[in-house]
């Protein structure tokens, strides 16, 4: 999964990177590095169940809690939207959302009810890149759907919104969808 030495350039991770940032104790470098690999390519489930584990043994909660999101990923596939949350003086939201994996708002993403009305479906949400997200504010973020399969419709550009009641917390357009491609392995 690292580059080797011989054709590595100058920004690729390699074994020896990571090697030398374990035999300096400084692991947590070392965890980051490894983390970064996901964004390159896809990496097995096994792989980031061990980092989640190495994570938690380090007391790196959100580094942990990150890994594990990595983890439902692999099984479950990825889905990233750029989300804008609605300004506090027009929403219930008065506080800023935590943006590793702790809310768990509901979404329209087109489904219905067999009455026809619109059905609400839940997500947790990851915000990128940023430790929260102020009302109001604007950012890419991940969602980790309670059913995936009713999530399987969703395509880029399509708009959808938030809920964190009968109001519309905020919009989002669908930036990615991936499928699982296998079956992780265990």
């Amino acid at each position: 999964m690292l580059v080797s030495e011989e054709s590595a350039t100058e920004n690729d991770i390699t074994v020896a990177d990571v090697w030398e940032y374990l035999s300096h104790d400084e692991w947590e470098v070392a965890l980051d590095l490894l983390e970064e690999l996901g964004d390159v390519q896809p990496l097995p489930h096994g792989f980031w169940e061990t980092l989640a584990l190495a994570a938690e043994q380090m007391r790196l909660g959100t580094s942990a809690a990150w890994c594990r999101w990595r983890c439902y990923e692999t099984r479950d596939g990825v889905i990233r939207a750029d989300l804008t949350l609605r300004p506090a003086a027009e929403a219930r939201r008065q506080t800023p959302i935590s943006g590793a994996g702790v809310l768990r708002p509901m979404w329209n993403i087109g489904n219905r009810t067999l009455a026809g009305e619109s059905a609400l479906d839940i997500a947790m949400l990851w915000v990128e890149h940023t430790p929260s997200l102020e009302p109001g504010g604007r950012s890419s973020v991940r969602l980790a759907p309670l059913d995936p399969q009713r999530w399987r419709q969703l395509q880029p550009g399509q708009v959808i919104t938030m809920h964190e009641d009968r109001s519309v917390a905020g919009t989002a357009v669908v930036l990615e969808v991936q499928r699982p491609s296998t079956t992780p392995e265990a």
